[in-house]
């Protein structure tokens, strides 16, 4: 199941929004590009985490992927 969708600029955007932890660690779990982000910007308790990566940028409702 793919869990992304492309926004207006042709970004990759999260489906599962800002609450949808048990799929964002998961996605984490099998991705290449992910690197933790700095101390002070992680969120979620589990460490590899796409909320916790420095290549998440935060939209109002999710975040979108620099890497995808």
């Amino acid at each position: 199941m793919d869990f992304w969708i492309k926004n207006e600029r042709g970004q990759a955007q999260f489906k599962g929004g800002r609450h949808d932890w048990p799929q964002a660690s998961a996605i984490a779990a099998g991705c290449l590009h992910f690197s933790l982000d700095d101390e002070d910007e992680l969120v979620a308790e589990e460490e590899r985490s796409c909320y916790n990566c420095r290549y998440r940028r935060w939209t109002e409702h999710s975040f979108i992927c620099m890497k995808r």
